[in-house]
Protein backbone atom coordinates (compact mmCIF):
# COMPACT_ATOMS: atom_id res chain seq x y z
CA UNK A 1 0.00 0.00 0.00
CA UNK A 2 0.99 3.25 -1.20
CA UNK A 3 1.56 5.86 2.18
CA UNK A 4 2.17 9.77 2.91
CA UNK A 5 2.91 11.64 5.54
CA UNK A 6 0.47 14.76 6.18
CA UNK A 7 2.01 17.41 8.35
CA UNK A 8 1.17 20.65 10.05
CA UNK A 9 3.06 23.68 12.35
CA UNK A 10 1.20 23.62 15.84
CA UNK A 11 1.40 25.69 18.88
CA UNK A 12 2.02 29.07 16.96
CA UNK A 13 0.17 30.66 19.85
CA UNK A 14 1.15 32.82 23.08
CA UNK A 15 -0.41 32.12 26.53
CA UNK A 16 -4.30 31.69 25.66
CA UNK A 17 -4.15 28.16 24.06
CA UNK A 18 -5.46 26.35 22.40
CA UNK A 19 -4.98 27.63 18.34
CA UNK A 20 -8.36 28.10 17.03
CA UNK A 21 -7.69 24.97 14.46
CA UNK A 22 -4.93 22.55 16.32
CA UNK A 23 -7.00 20.06 18.20
CA UNK A 24 -9.54 19.62 14.90
CA UNK A 25 -6.50 19.22 12.75
CA UNK A 26 -4.69 16.68 14.28
CA UNK A 27 -7.46 14.60 13.32
CA UNK A 28 -6.32 14.37 10.32
CA UNK A 29 -2.78 14.45 10.44
CA UNK A 30 0.46 12.33 10.82
CA UNK A 31 2.97 14.84 12.05
CA UNK A 32 2.87 17.98 13.84
CA UNK A 33 5.44 20.50 13.68
CA UNK A 34 5.39 22.39 17.25
CA UNK A 35 6.98 25.67 17.25
CA UNK A 36 10.01 26.13 19.67
CA UNK A 37 9.50 29.77 20.89
CA UNK A 38 11.68 32.06 18.78
CA UNK A 39 8.91 32.68 15.98
CA UNK A 40 5.60 31.84 18.04
CA UNK A 41 4.83 29.66 21.30
CA UNK A 42 5.72 29.25 24.57
CA UNK A 43 6.22 26.72 27.47
CA UNK A 44 2.81 26.33 28.04
CA UNK A 45 1.59 26.72 24.68
CA UNK A 46 4.56 23.56 23.80
CA UNK A 47 3.41 21.48 26.76
CA UNK A 48 0.04 21.82 25.62
CA UNK A 49 0.56 20.84 21.99
CA UNK A 50 2.77 18.02 22.86
CA UNK A 51 -0.08 16.84 24.70
CA UNK A 52 -2.93 16.89 22.32
CA UNK A 53 -0.54 15.42 19.76
CA UNK A 54 0.49 12.36 22.15
CA UNK A 55 -3.57 12.14 22.88
CA UNK A 56 -4.33 12.06 18.94
CA UNK A 57 -1.46 9.78 18.31
CA UNK A 58 0.39 12.14 15.93
CA UNK A 59 4.40 12.28 15.53
CA UNK A 60 5.81 15.30 17.59
CA UNK A 61 8.52 17.18 15.69
CA UNK A 62 10.45 20.53 16.67
CA UNK A 63 9.37 23.42 14.44
CA UNK A 64 12.44 26.12 15.41
CA UNK A 65 12.60 29.28 13.46
CA UNK A 66 14.50 32.95 13.66
CA UNK A 67 14.05 34.65 16.76
CA UNK A 68 11.51 37.26 15.17
CA UNK A 69 8.56 37.24 16.92
CA UNK A 70 7.06 40.31 15.49
CA UNK A 71 7.81 38.95 11.78
CA UNK A 72 6.69 35.35 12.64
CA UNK A 73 9.78 34.23 11.55
CA UNK A 74 8.80 35.21 7.97
CA UNK A 75 11.69 38.44 7.29
CA UNK A 76 14.96 37.18 6.58
CA UNK A 77 17.85 37.63 9.13
CA UNK A 78 21.13 37.86 8.41
CA UNK A 79 22.97 34.76 10.23
CA UNK A 80 26.02 32.79 10.35
CA UNK A 81 25.97 28.52 10.15
CA UNK A 82 27.27 29.03 13.68
CA UNK A 83 24.21 31.29 14.25
CA UNK A 84 21.71 28.95 12.37
CA UNK A 85 23.46 25.99 14.20
CA UNK A 86 23.33 27.73 17.83
CA UNK A 87 19.36 28.55 17.93
CA UNK A 88 18.17 25.12 15.98
CA UNK A 89 19.62 23.26 18.64
CA UNK A 90 18.37 25.50 21.23
CA UNK A 91 15.05 25.08 20.35
CA UNK A 92 14.88 21.49 19.95
CA UNK A 93 16.22 21.18 22.91
CA UNK A 94 13.58 23.31 24.75
CA UNK A 95 10.55 21.10 22.89
CA UNK A 96 12.36 17.91 23.84
CA UNK A 97 12.19 18.66 27.28
CA UNK A 98 8.60 18.82 27.00
CA UNK A 99 8.34 15.62 24.90
CA UNK A 100 10.31 13.76 27.54
CA UNK A 101 8.64 14.98 30.34
CA UNK A 102 5.32 13.58 28.94
CA UNK A 103 6.81 10.04 28.08
CA UNK A 104 7.12 10.33 24.70
CA UNK A 105 9.94 10.73 22.16
CA UNK A 106 10.69 13.39 19.42
CA UNK A 107 10.46 12.37 15.68
CA UNK A 108 11.28 15.17 13.55
CA UNK A 109 12.74 18.33 12.96
CA UNK A 110 11.28 21.36 10.63
CA UNK A 111 12.94 24.53 10.31
CA UNK A 112 10.11 27.56 9.94
CA UNK A 113 9.48 30.30 7.51
CA UNK A 114 12.60 32.34 6.39
CA UNK A 115 14.89 29.95 8.16
CA UNK A 116 13.39 27.29 6.15
CA UNK A 117 13.88 29.25 2.48
CA UNK A 118 16.78 30.43 3.24
CA UNK A 119 18.37 27.20 4.33
CA UNK A 120 16.90 25.79 1.08
CA UNK A 121 19.19 27.14 -1.03
CA UNK A 122 22.29 28.51 0.86
CA UNK A 123 24.50 24.95 1.63
CA UNK A 124 26.58 26.32 4.32
CA UNK A 125 23.61 27.42 6.68
CA UNK A 126 21.48 24.32 5.43
CA UNK A 127 24.77 22.26 7.10
CA UNK A 128 24.65 23.81 9.90
CA UNK A 129 20.90 23.18 10.66
CA UNK A 130 21.31 19.35 9.63
CA UNK A 131 24.65 19.53 11.79
CA UNK A 132 22.69 20.46 15.15
CA UNK A 133 19.74 18.10 14.59
CA UNK A 134 22.53 15.45 13.99
CA UNK A 135 24.37 16.49 17.39
CA UNK A 136 21.03 16.12 19.37
CA UNK A 137 19.87 12.76 17.83
CA UNK A 138 21.10 11.33 14.81
CA UNK A 139 18.13 9.29 14.45
CA UNK A 140 15.63 12.11 13.80
CA UNK A 141 14.57 12.71 10.14
CA UNK A 142 14.48 15.79 9.26
CA UNK A 143 11.96 17.37 6.80
CA UNK A 144 12.85 19.53 4.50
CA UNK A 145 11.62 21.04 0.87
CA UNK A 146 11.71 18.66 -1.84
CA UNK A 147 15.04 19.03 -3.88
CA UNK A 148 16.44 21.29 -1.38
CA UNK A 149 20.26 21.71 -0.16
CA UNK A 150 18.48 20.89 3.05
CA UNK A 151 18.06 17.60 1.47
CA UNK A 152 21.31 16.80 -0.18
CA UNK A 153 23.07 18.32 3.18
CA UNK A 154 21.38 15.67 5.18
CA UNK A 155 21.48 12.96 2.85
CA UNK A 156 25.14 13.80 3.03
CA UNK A 157 25.26 13.33 6.70
CA UNK A 158 23.39 10.20 6.43
CA UNK A 159 20.54 11.67 8.52
CA UNK A 160 17.14 10.46 7.57
CA UNK A 161 15.10 12.88 5.18
CA UNK A 162 11.64 13.50 4.57
CA UNK A 163 10.86 15.77 1.68
CA UNK A 164 8.43 17.87 1.86
CA UNK A 165 5.68 19.14 -0.79
CA UNK A 166 2.68 21.39 -0.40
CA UNK A 167 -0.67 21.01 -0.97
CA UNK A 168 -1.41 24.58 -1.84
CA UNK A 169 1.36 25.92 -3.92
CA UNK A 170 2.35 25.52 -7.26
CA UNK A 171 5.29 24.75 -8.64
CA UNK A 172 8.03 26.01 -11.49
CA UNK A 173 9.16 24.02 -14.57
CA UNK A 174 12.45 23.20 -12.20
CA UNK A 175 10.09 22.00 -9.23
CA UNK A 176 10.75 25.21 -7.39
CA UNK A 177 7.82 26.75 -5.84
CA UNK A 178 6.62 29.43 -7.37
CA UNK A 179 7.38 32.61 -5.41
CA UNK A 180 4.83 33.94 -3.62
CA UNK A 181 4.58 37.50 -5.43
CA UNK A 182 3.52 35.75 -8.32
CA UNK A 183 0.47 35.60 -9.41
CA UNK A 184 -0.79 31.90 -9.25
CA UNK A 185 1.71 31.18 -6.53
CA UNK A 186 -0.83 29.86 -4.18
CA UNK A 187 -3.79 27.11 -5.21
CA UNK A 188 -6.91 28.39 -4.03
CA UNK A 189 -9.08 25.87 -5.86
CA UNK A 190 -9.93 22.62 -3.61
CA UNK A 191 -10.28 20.51 -6.14
CA UNK A 192 -7.07 21.63 -8.11
CA UNK A 193 -5.65 21.10 -4.67
CA UNK A 194 -6.95 17.49 -3.94
CA UNK A 195 -5.70 16.77 -7.62
CA UNK A 196 -2.26 17.80 -7.31
CA UNK A 197 -1.95 16.09 -3.40
CA UNK A 198 -2.96 12.76 -5.43
CA UNK A 199 -0.38 13.12 -7.58
CA UNK A 200 2.50 13.70 -5.28
CA UNK A 201 1.12 10.71 -3.47
CA UNK A 202 0.60 7.96 -6.12
CA UNK A 203 2.64 9.42 -9.26
CA UNK A 204 5.16 11.04 -7.18
CA UNK A 205 4.58 14.05 -9.90
CA UNK A 206 3.25 17.75 -10.23
CA UNK A 207 1.99 19.87 -13.03
CA UNK A 208 4.01 22.84 -13.28
CA UNK A 209 2.26 26.55 -13.40
CA UNK A 210 2.41 26.21 -17.16
CA UNK A 211 1.06 22.95 -17.47
CA UNK A 212 4.10 20.44 -17.50
CA UNK A 213 4.27 17.30 -15.46
CA UNK A 214 7.82 17.21 -13.44
CA UNK A 215 9.00 14.40 -11.69
CA UNK A 216 9.32 15.48 -7.79
CA UNK A 217 9.99 13.28 -4.16
CA UNK A 218 7.20 13.49 -2.49
CA UNK A 219 7.38 11.83 1.14
CA UNK A 220 5.26 14.48 3.55
CA UNK A 221 2.89 17.00 2.41
CA UNK A 222 2.44 20.32 4.17
CA UNK A 223 -0.77 21.74 4.92
CA UNK A 224 -1.84 25.01 6.05
CA UNK A 225 -3.58 25.05 9.51
CA UNK A 226 -4.59 28.93 9.79
CA UNK A 227 -6.63 29.38 6.36
CA UNK A 228 -10.50 29.88 7.26
CA UNK A 229 -11.25 26.57 5.98
CA UNK A 230 -8.20 24.42 6.86
CA UNK A 231 -10.16 21.85 9.11
CA UNK A 232 -12.64 21.23 6.46
CA UNK A 233 -9.65 21.18 3.72
CA UNK A 234 -7.25 18.71 5.81
CA UNK A 235 -10.61 16.40 6.45
CA UNK A 236 -10.53 16.51 2.66
CA UNK A 237 -7.04 15.93 1.53
CA UNK A 238 -7.31 13.07 3.96
CA UNK A 239 -10.76 10.97 2.44
CA UNK A 240 -8.96 11.70 -0.34
CA UNK A 241 -5.91 10.06 -0.04
CA UNK A 242 -7.98 7.20 1.91
CA UNK A 243 -10.45 6.80 -0.57
CA UNK A 244 -7.19 6.36 -3.55
CA UNK A 245 -5.49 3.40 -1.32
CA UNK A 246 -3.03 5.69 0.32
CA UNK A 247 -2.03 5.30 3.86
CA UNK A 248 -1.53 8.42 6.06
CA UNK A 249 1.64 7.81 8.09
CA UNK A 250 4.59 9.64 9.52
CA UNK A 251 8.16 8.47 8.71
CA UNK A 252 9.47 6.80 12.12
CA UNK A 253 11.89 7.43 14.35
CA UNK A 254 13.98 4.46 14.81
CA UNK A 255 14.32 3.86 18.42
Amino acid sequence: MKKIDLNCDMGEAFGNYPMPNDAELMDYISSANIACGFHAGDAAVMQQTVALAIQKGVAIGAHPGLPDLQGFGRREMKISPQEAYQLTLYQIGALHAFVKAAGAHLNHVKAHGALYNMAAKDAALAKAIVQAVYDFDPKLILYALSGSEMITEAKNKGLATASEVFADRSYQDNGSLTPRTVSGALITDEDAALKQVVGFALKQEVQSISGKTIAVDAETICIHGDGAHAVAFAKRIAEKLKSEGILVKAPQYEK
